[in-house]
């Protein structure tokens, strides 16, 4: 069994032409148009500089030493382009038999050539004085999905949180409440969000007084000198965050191998930072603070490590952290999960550590924000969505859906199928956009079972399954392959076989939305062919073909939303 892809291609013809090594064949190899009938094409005019032709004769030369192999149905010979047709029965039995595996390692049956590595993921990493909102769950999504994509291409992937637990805006939070709280308890609100209340209240008398930040820096001192009662309410208001978070993460299935902890760790990080400060590393301004010099070499900005008054930035436990990630997890690469506004931060970390001699391979997956079609969302006046408000959103409006569509449906099957749709709304929706990009979030727009949207997706592998079901007949591979001919078939079975090509893409450049983008072209591949090839007919052999065509989008369809974090639905 062979996966056909670009790098397949390129070590067959590489057969024959030695002038370029099998990596640079790949990167020449192009995916023709859809209404070119061939899966990959190569420009011989490439070639001119070394023969002294034509490119259509070199074309026509190459095509002619070529032995055609079988997983090739055709190659063709096209002004200077010599073009190649996989086999049909190759890609549907690839599918077919490997089923949940395909898209796995290419070299499923080429031992000696894939490298496990072993991966960190660090996500979504929140304070611990405000609920997790909109831009933590575009971080949570990208976070997991990339998890579950590099575990599925067979490396061995950690997923970590760190709790920014400590700090001056922790502190804000427990001023507020230690001056206004009264000693209430989060009995009726949810934890995290009774917690998130008094941050946004620190702001709003922070805005009448603006000494006020005085008495919160004061708190941090005590916090650090470890003052009984200071460290008692961190402790209670802490365990109301953090309690909260679970909650949050149970309902988008993410767990973590293990979970950090800022104030476990940060005095170490000032140890690294006083040790760099003797060696002669750093060096120390007239204020007191503690500096690094970035500029010459980096062409950064300095960076402040530590304040005049001793106390910790968030740099200063990042520092230490990388090292007790390696620690714990001996990892080939670090993956930050963290939104674009910290791009600078994230070259001053790496390069801080890379002067210390901490030289491990590190990557900061930078996303951008998220907007609401009002607007932005800012923490500190309370307009930002939280996370659970958006699921139960997602939920109210799925449930809308599911309920006109079936109103006679038990009510507990219409509130689970409701969930599942609203989730995968939400997912999909933020995860079809480039990681890189800003982009409004209309949760309106994203519960459509028409349009670009995750419902769209699940109502095509539900469709399937219903077509499946209306037909006695038996899929399996023993069909006529050659009936599956029409032009609207083989768009659709030359779109199947990029899906492996279309995940390593992803696997090396962390481009998520590569993987809905996908999706959404293979479903209107299928519903074009629907439109217009009848799969339940009179003539049982081409049936049995169509099935076993349609078995295979669903088999790729459930795959692609099973890295998404995405569950199928047999019925919509």
């Amino acid at each position: 069994m062979k996966i056909i892809d670009k790098k397949t291609i390129a070590e067959y013809l590489n057969t024959s032409i030695t002038n370029f090594s099998i990596e640079e064949l790949e990167s020449l190899i192009e995916i023709p148009p859809q209404n070119i009938n061939y899966s990959y094409a190569f420009p011989v005019y490439r070639l001119a500089k070394f023969e002294k032709k034509a490119p259509n004769l070199i074309a026509e030369d190459l095509k002619e030493k070529l032995v055609l192999p079988e997983y090739l149905d055709e190659i063709e010979a096209k002004g200077p382009y010599l073009n190649f047709r996989v086999n049909t029965f190759t890609i549907l039995n690839n599918i077919y038999e490997l089923n949940q595996d395909y898209g796995k390692i290419r070299e499923i049956t080429e031992k000696g050539r894939f490298n496990p590595l072993k991966i960190v993921i660090e996500y979504p990493a929140p304070n611990t004085n405000k609920p997790l909102h909109l831009g933590h769950v575009r971080n949570m999504l990208l976070g997991n999905s990339l998890s579950q994509i590099l575990a599925y291409k067979g490396h061995e992937v950690f997923q970590v949180n760190l709790n920014n637990d400590r700090g001056i805006h922790i502190c804000k939070s427990m001023l507020a409440y230690k001056k206004w709280g009264n000693n209430e308890e989060p009995k009726e609100r949810k934890s995290d969000h009774f917690v998130g209340d008094y941050y946004i209240k620190y702001s709003q008398k922070e805005e009448e007084d603006e000494n006020l930040i005085d008495e919160a820096m004061d708190l941090l001192k005590l916090w650090e000198e470890g003052d009984p009662n200071t460290r008692a309410l961190w402790k209670k208001m802490n365990s109301w965050a953090i309690k909260g978070f679970e909650e949050t993460y149970k309902k988008f299935g993410i767990s973590f191998d293990k979970e950090y902890f800022e104030s476990d760790f940060y005095l170490k990080g000032k140890n690294k930072i006083i040790g760099g400060l003797e060696e002669g590393i750093f060096e120390k301004k007239d204020d007191g603070a503690i500096i690094v010099r970035l500029n010459e070499g980096y062409n950064l900005p300095d960076k402040v490590l530590l304040r005049s008054d001793g106390t910790s930035i968030y740099i200063t436990q990042d520092i230490y952290l990388a090292y007790l990630k390696k620690e714990d997890f001996d990892y080939d690469e670090s993956i930050y999960v963290v939104g674009n506004e910290q791009d600078l931060y994230f070259k001053q970390l790496f390069a801080v550590l890379e002067i210390i001699g901490f030289k491990e391979q590190k990557y900061h997956l930078s996303y951008g924000m998220i907007s609401l079609p009002e607007g932005k969302m800012k923490s500190r006046e309370g307009t930002v969505i939280d996370a659970d408000d958006i699921i139960e959103q997602m939920n109210n409006l799925a449930y809308k859906e599911v309920n006109k569509r079936y109103p006679s449906l038990d009510k507990g099957k219409k509130n689970k199928r409701a969930e599942i749709i609203g989730m995968a709304a939400l997912r999909f929706f933020i995860l079809k956009f480039n990681p890189k990009s800003d982009f409004v979030f209309n949760p309106k727009e994203s519960i459509s079972f028409e349009g670009e949207t995750g419902p769209y997706i699940q109502y095509c592998y539900a469709r399937i399954e219903s077509i499946i079901n209306k037909s006695n007949e038996k899929i399996d591979l023993n069909i006529n392959f050659k009936l599956l001919n029409h032009e609207k078939e083989l768009i659709l079975i030359k779109q199947l076989n990029y899906f492996p090509e279309i995940i390593d893409i992803v696997v090396k450049t962390y481009g998520i939305h590569l993987i809905p983008q996908y999706l959404l072209s293979l479903c209107q591949e299928f519903n074009s062919f629907y439109g217009s090839c009848q799969v339940i007919s009179e003539d049982k052999d081409l049936e049995r073909a169509r099935l076993l065509l349609i078995k295979c989008v669903q088999i790729v369809i459930k795959i692609g939303l099973n890295l998404l974090g995405i569950e199928t639905l047999e019925e919509m």
